[in-house]
């Protein structure tokens, strides 16, 4: 009864094992979005931030308004920048965020993984019969 109790229990560790490898497949998934969208995010910091410093340097506004507009348009691309900028940040804590869920899925799925094989390799052993040595004889060789 131990054994098929024991067969089971694999059974059942088997099982949980797939479900871990999907959860773990999910989580990989979920890290690459989050990696890509933090790269996309990045990208777009980088290049607000670039046109900044270009906008910056501009000093040729013909007349009075035309410095008005330029120096709001500025202000304007600098709020851009910020939000910007946060955004990244929110995204790179998110990214890291799914890739510690990730390693904690491997984990867990590596976790069951070697309790699956111990309960195999219990079940193996259990299954062949123990070999006896050699016993020694009783007596001496002149009997």
């Amino acid at each position: 009864m131990a054994k098929a109790a024991e067969q089971a229990k694999l059974l059942r560790l088997r099982r949980l094992e797939k479900v871990r490898d999907i959860a773990k497949q999910a989580a990989a998934r979920e890290a690459a979005e989050a990696e890509s969208t933090l790269a996309q995010l990045e990208a777009l910091a980088a290049r607000t931030g670039q046109l900044i410093g270009d906008y910056a340097t501009r000093i040729d506004a013909p007349d009075a308004a035309s410095l008005r507009l330029l120096t709001s348009f500025r202000t304007s691309l600098a709020g851009v920048g910020e939000a910007t900028r946060t955004d990244a940040l929110r995204a790179k804590t998110f990214a890291d965020a799914k890739l510690a869920h990730l390693a904690a899925a491997e984990r867990s799925r590596q976790a069951v993984e070697d309790r699956a094989r111990s309960t195999a390799e219990a079940l193996a052993q259990a299954a062949t019969p123990m070999a006896q040595g050699a016993r020694k004889q009783l007596g001496t060789a002149l009997e």
